[in-house]
């Protein structure tokens, strides 16, 4: 009787015998040797994520009307809330997860051997019959985008998201991205920023203390130092954001706010005497007021210990949450994406980013690559469950540095599912997703030319041969591009494509009609949320 393989976890590390030790921060995500951390928080102070629908106790009348003046805002800048994740290492995107197509879109199949390369034997193919005629055999568009039946991303989130998928859909962009290198700019939270995404506490967050936020950088002539990032990968880092200071435990939280409005107004006569000439009195008379009613607004929003907290939020964790207590505090990768999450999609930063590391996993089988997908798929659901409970859309960008390929040889094992092992890094067989999920349904396909939907759903195309076609698109063969993509994308939702050559004057996405071509839906707000 044959013995069960042992696979490796998913926090496991991977020490491959044909890569050098990691030395690297990047290298040592890439492979697992860091992995997201995270903490179960007891009630504190910042808690104020709990329930975004309830009623806040609402300011006075007279301050509630400084606080557009002072730049204060309760649920960000209206804009739709993004997060993307940054899979460290080189994950498998194309084919064995999202199916991926020659020019007629994703359902323009492939060769058999070019879906080998793709992990993918020749017993778990699309049908190379017309699509039309062809059964659906390995085909599933639950979600309006075109995944394999037995994608692990795709088990993942329908498992955590599966109810909303009619109000769901998504693209994919073949591109070409660099193994095992930092010189992949791959991350967009910076150009979400240039869009109009911001949030009332935080511009930016990422799960990672570096300048991208994640795990990939930024392009640099995107990079905004005044928005960089703020580190948020667990419970404890959202709740010590804001400190209310200690007059909330001296008072009850009402009489605390009526204390700081009390305050406010009596600053605001004695400043009322000061000269109002564009002088350094004004400025300090500005100041100083603002800042009052800053103060009131946190203590009235923040005050309460039960708000912030993700792990206090019963729609995130609990008998009625995303997540069961049980998987809350026995995985770090859960507690991340539950911080990220909740500040994003309830507007308290305007774009986020989740790294996951450990997705060079090369390792002589299928099964580890199976087990580290099925949980980032479970996370992505998360996101996409979380937006549609607290009722606004969201765009949810999946990315990775690099990728993988299979010789052909299979991985019969439960875990391995009978697909193709993964022997090696490539660079060829590269893809970027993105879902977008949509309250009033599911968003549209882009009708603003003549290419047909199946063109818009995937932006750019492989050759027969399992590789990105470098000339299909100009993402396919440049990261920066890339981003560019995704970010013109993102104002095309809200009907703001318009503003893309505006905000990126040295863009490279060509003229009207290509930046048509390479974008996927219709508006689906109108500027904004």
């Amino acid at each position: 009787m044959a013995r069960r393989r042992k696979f490796l976890s998913p926090d496991e590390p991977l020490r491959h015998p044909d890569h050098r030790r990691p030395m690297t921060r990047r290298e040592f995500i890439a492979q697992g040797f860091l992995a997201g951390l995270g903490l179960v928080t007891a009630p504190t102070v910042f808690s104020l994520f709990a329930n975004p629908r309830a009623a806040y106790a609402a300011l006075s009348s007279d301050l509630e009307a400084l606080k557009t003046g002072c730049g204060i805002a309760t649920q960000g800048a209206g804009k739709i809330p993004f997060i993307c994740f940054d899979l460290a290492g080189g994950a498998n995107i194309a084919g064995s997860n999202v199916l991926v197509g020659r020019q007629g879109g994703q359902l323009d199949f492939l060769s058999t051997a070019g879906y080998s390369k793709l992990g993918l034997p020749g017993d778990m193919i699309p049908p190379l019959a017309n699509p039309q005629t062809g059964s659906n055999d390995f085909i599933n568009t639950d979600l309006g985008l075109a995944f394999h039946a037995d994608s692990a991303f795709l088990r993942g989130i329908l498992e955590k998201a599966g109810g909303r998928a009619a109000n769901i859909n998504g693209a994919v962009i073949p591109a070409r991205s660099d193994n095992d290198t930092g010189n992949n700019p791959h991350n967009p939270m910076y150009g979400i920023y240039r869009a109009g995404a911001d949030g009332s506490l935080l511009s930016l967050i990422g799960s990672r203390s570096s300048e991208s936020g994640g795990n990939s950088v930024a392009p640099p002539a995107m990079i905004d130092a005044s928005a960089r990032p703020t580190k948020v990968d667990r419970p404890s880092d959202v709740t010590g954001l804001v400190d209310t200071g200690q007059l909330i435990g001296v008072l009850d939280q009402a009489d605390a706010v009526a204390v700081m409005e009390s305050i406010q107004r009596i600053s605001d006569m004695k400043l009322g005497r000061v000269d109002t000439r564009v002088t350094a009195d004004a400025v300090i008379k500005d100041l100083l007021r603002c800042g009052y009613v800053k103060a009131a607004d946190l203590a009235d929003r923040f005050g309460d210990p039960s708000t912030l907290d993700p792990a206090l939020d019963p729609d995130i964790v609990g008998p009625a949450g995303i997540f069961s207590q049980a998987e809350f505090d026995g995985d770090g990768e859960f507690r991340k994406t539950a911080s990220v999450m909740k500040m994003v999609i309830n507007g308290f930063a305007g774009a986020g980013t989740i790294t996951i590391g450990g997705y060079d996993y090369h390792t002589g089988d299928r099964a580890v690559g199976e087990i580290r997908d099925l949980r980032a798929g479970r996370c992505m659901g998360a996101c996409l469950e979380y937006a549609a409970r607290v009722g606004v859309p969201l765009m949810l960008y999946v990315f990775s540095d690099g990728s993988v390929a299979s010789n052909g040889t299979v991985d019969d094992s439960p875990e391995g599912r009978g697909k193709g092992v993964w022997t090696g890094d490539n660079s060829s067989t590269a893809a970027s997703f993105f879902l977008v999920y949509h309250p009033g349904g599911r968003p549209q396909l882009f009708s603003g030319d003549s290419l047909g939907p199946e063109r818009h759903q995937q932006l750019g195309y492989f050759r027969s041969d399992g590789s990105v076609e470098t000339a299909s698109s100009p993402a396919a063969n440049n990261v920066n591009l890339l981003v560019e993509t995704v970010v013109l994308n993102y104002l095309a939702l809200h009907g703001e494509q318009g503003r893309f050559p505006v905000l990126f004057p040295s863009h490279g996405l060509g003229n009207a009609s290509l930046m048509d071509s390479l974008t996927a839906f219709d508006p689906i707000v109108n500027g904004t949320i």
